[in-house]
Protein backbone atom coordinates (compact mmCIF):
# COMPACT_ATOMS: atom_id res chain seq x y z
CA UNK A 1 0.00 0.00 0.00
CA UNK A 2 1.47 3.40 -0.75
CA UNK A 3 0.72 6.95 0.24
CA UNK A 4 -1.36 8.07 -3.21
CA UNK A 5 -3.69 4.66 -2.15
CA UNK A 6 -4.31 5.54 0.85
CA UNK A 7 -4.77 9.46 -0.31
CA UNK A 8 -7.09 8.29 -2.81
CA UNK A 9 -9.10 6.33 -0.44
CA UNK A 10 -9.52 8.55 2.38
CA UNK A 11 -9.99 11.85 -0.20
CA UNK A 12 -12.97 9.84 -1.83
CA UNK A 13 -14.86 9.04 1.09
CA UNK A 14 -14.70 12.52 2.35
CA UNK A 15 -15.55 14.36 -0.89
CA UNK A 16 -18.58 12.12 -0.90
CA UNK A 17 -19.37 12.62 2.94
CA UNK A 18 -18.95 16.03 2.03
CA UNK A 19 -21.11 16.41 -1.15
CA UNK A 20 -23.99 14.84 0.74
CA UNK A 21 -23.56 17.15 3.76
CA UNK A 22 -23.51 19.77 1.30
CA UNK A 23 -26.25 18.80 -0.94
CA UNK A 24 -28.51 18.31 2.12
CA UNK A 25 -27.45 21.84 3.52
CA UNK A 26 -28.60 23.62 0.51
CA UNK A 27 -31.98 22.09 -0.11
CA UNK A 28 -32.58 22.81 3.85
CA UNK A 29 -31.45 26.26 3.79
CA UNK A 30 -32.02 27.47 0.27
CA UNK A 31 -34.62 30.28 -0.17
CA UNK A 32 -34.52 29.26 -3.98
CA UNK A 33 -36.68 26.26 -4.07
CA UNK A 34 -35.57 24.67 -7.65
CA UNK A 35 -32.20 26.04 -6.79
CA UNK A 36 -32.27 23.76 -3.74
CA UNK A 37 -33.48 20.86 -5.70
CA UNK A 38 -30.81 21.53 -8.99
CA UNK A 39 -28.04 21.70 -6.24
CA UNK A 40 -28.88 18.95 -4.23
CA UNK A 41 -29.38 16.67 -6.63
CA UNK A 42 -25.78 17.45 -8.79
CA UNK A 43 -24.35 17.50 -4.82
CA UNK A 44 -25.60 13.73 -4.51
CA UNK A 45 -24.56 12.64 -8.19
CA UNK A 46 -21.07 13.56 -7.30
CA UNK A 47 -21.06 12.51 -3.70
CA UNK A 48 -22.53 9.07 -4.96
CA UNK A 49 -19.85 9.06 -7.93
CA UNK A 50 -17.17 9.59 -5.18
CA UNK A 51 -18.60 6.62 -2.95
CA UNK A 52 -17.83 4.67 -6.05
CA UNK A 53 -14.72 5.71 -6.59
CA UNK A 54 -13.81 4.95 -3.04
CA UNK A 55 -14.92 1.56 -3.19
CA UNK A 56 -12.87 1.30 -6.28
CA UNK A 57 -9.94 2.53 -4.29
CA UNK A 58 -10.45 0.35 -1.49
CA UNK A 59 -10.58 -2.48 -3.14
CA UNK A 60 -7.72 -1.79 -5.09
CA UNK A 61 -5.75 -0.62 -2.75
CA UNK A 62 -6.22 -2.64 0.48
CA UNK A 63 -7.82 -5.51 -0.50
CA UNK A 64 -6.54 -6.66 -4.01
CA UNK A 65 -10.29 -6.97 -5.32
CA UNK A 66 -10.63 -9.54 -2.94
CA UNK A 67 -14.20 -9.32 -1.26
CA UNK A 68 -13.06 -12.08 1.42
CA UNK A 69 -9.94 -9.14 2.30
CA UNK A 70 -12.36 -6.85 2.84
CA UNK A 71 -15.10 -8.49 4.86
CA UNK A 72 -11.81 -10.09 7.02
CA UNK A 73 -10.70 -6.52 7.35
CA UNK A 74 -14.26 -5.37 8.34
CA UNK A 75 -14.59 -7.99 11.15
CA UNK A 76 -11.22 -6.64 12.51
CA UNK A 77 -12.15 -3.74 12.69
CA UNK A 78 -15.59 -4.18 14.13
CA UNK A 79 -14.06 -6.44 16.64
CA UNK A 80 -11.63 -3.41 17.66
CA UNK A 81 -14.43 -1.36 18.19
CA UNK A 82 -17.30 -2.93 19.61
CA UNK A 83 -15.63 -6.35 20.71
CA UNK A 84 -17.74 -8.76 17.91
CA UNK A 85 -15.89 -9.93 15.18
CA UNK A 86 -18.52 -9.61 12.61
CA UNK A 87 -17.92 -8.80 8.89
CA UNK A 88 -21.13 -7.96 7.89
CA UNK A 89 -20.54 -4.19 7.86
CA UNK A 90 -18.90 -4.80 4.35
CA UNK A 91 -22.41 -6.13 3.03
CA UNK A 92 -24.15 -2.52 4.93
CA UNK A 93 -21.71 -0.56 3.03
CA UNK A 94 -22.89 -2.35 -0.04
CA UNK A 95 -26.32 -1.81 0.63
CA UNK A 96 -25.07 1.61 0.90
CA UNK A 97 -24.07 2.18 -2.57
CA UNK A 98 -26.83 -0.04 -4.46
CA UNK A 99 -29.19 2.15 -2.33
CA UNK A 100 -27.60 5.40 -3.39
CA UNK A 101 -27.29 4.37 -7.38
CA UNK A 102 -31.01 3.95 -7.17
CA UNK A 103 -31.24 6.99 -5.41
CA UNK A 104 -29.88 8.79 -7.49
CA UNK A 105 -31.28 7.17 -10.74
CA UNK A 106 -34.86 7.67 -9.58
CA UNK A 107 -34.04 11.71 -9.21
CA UNK A 108 -32.61 12.03 -12.40
CA UNK A 109 -34.98 9.87 -14.76
CA UNK A 110 -38.14 10.97 -12.66
CA UNK A 111 -37.50 14.42 -12.88
CA UNK A 112 -36.02 17.62 -10.77
CA UNK A 113 -39.32 17.74 -8.51
CA UNK A 114 -39.88 13.74 -8.42
CA UNK A 115 -38.10 13.46 -5.34
CA UNK A 116 -40.57 14.98 -3.08
CA UNK A 117 -43.11 13.40 -4.61
CA UNK A 118 -41.80 10.21 -3.20
CA UNK A 119 -43.44 8.70 0.05
CA UNK A 120 -42.02 11.07 3.19
CA UNK A 121 -41.37 7.47 4.82
CA UNK A 122 -38.90 6.50 2.45
CA UNK A 123 -37.13 9.75 2.18
CA UNK A 124 -36.68 9.65 5.87
CA UNK A 125 -35.70 6.02 5.70
CA UNK A 126 -33.20 6.57 3.30
CA UNK A 127 -31.68 9.46 4.57
CA UNK A 128 -31.52 8.00 8.34
CA UNK A 129 -29.70 5.70 7.04
CA UNK A 130 -27.24 7.14 5.47
CA UNK A 131 -26.66 9.62 8.60
CA UNK A 132 -26.15 6.55 10.63
CA UNK A 133 -23.67 5.32 8.11
CA UNK A 134 -21.67 8.30 8.11
CA UNK A 135 -22.35 8.87 12.13
CA UNK A 136 -21.01 4.95 12.46
CA UNK A 137 -17.78 5.09 9.96
CA UNK A 138 -16.75 8.98 11.61
CA UNK A 139 -17.84 9.23 15.17
CA UNK A 140 -17.52 5.37 16.54
CA UNK A 141 -15.29 3.77 14.30
CA UNK A 142 -12.92 6.99 14.27
CA UNK A 143 -11.17 9.12 17.08
CA UNK A 144 -9.51 12.41 17.28
CA UNK A 145 -10.49 15.51 15.28
CA UNK A 146 -12.19 13.22 12.78
CA UNK A 147 -14.43 12.12 15.42
CA UNK A 148 -15.07 15.41 16.13
CA UNK A 149 -15.79 16.71 12.14
CA UNK A 150 -17.91 13.71 11.97
CA UNK A 151 -20.08 14.86 15.16
CA UNK A 152 -20.49 18.30 13.67
CA UNK A 153 -21.21 16.80 10.07
CA UNK A 154 -24.01 13.94 11.73
CA UNK A 155 -25.11 17.26 13.78
CA UNK A 156 -25.64 19.28 10.60
CA UNK A 157 -27.12 16.68 8.46
CA UNK A 158 -29.86 16.12 11.27
CA UNK A 159 -30.79 19.38 11.56
CA UNK A 160 -30.75 20.27 7.62
CA UNK A 161 -33.63 17.04 7.16
CA UNK A 162 -35.51 18.55 10.43
CA UNK A 163 -35.63 21.78 8.09
CA UNK A 164 -35.88 20.24 4.69
CA UNK A 165 -39.12 17.73 6.82
CA UNK A 166 -40.37 20.87 7.63
CA UNK A 167 -39.72 22.83 4.41
CA UNK A 168 -40.83 19.95 2.11
CA UNK A 169 -43.20 17.32 3.43
CA UNK A 170 -46.67 19.16 3.34
CA UNK A 171 -45.70 21.45 0.73
CA UNK A 172 -43.62 19.99 -2.11
CA UNK A 173 -41.51 22.53 -4.34
CA UNK A 174 -42.54 24.28 -7.12
CA UNK A 175 -40.68 25.35 -10.05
Amino acid sequence: MNGTGELLTRATIWLAILAYTVGSGVLAFSRNRSYGLYAARAAWTIGCIALIAHFICAFHFYHDWSHESAYRETARQTEEVVALNWGGGLFINYALLIAWLVDIGWWWLGGITSYFNRRWLLVFTWHAFLIFIIFNATVVFKSGIVRWVGLAISLFLVISWILVAHNYKKRPPVL
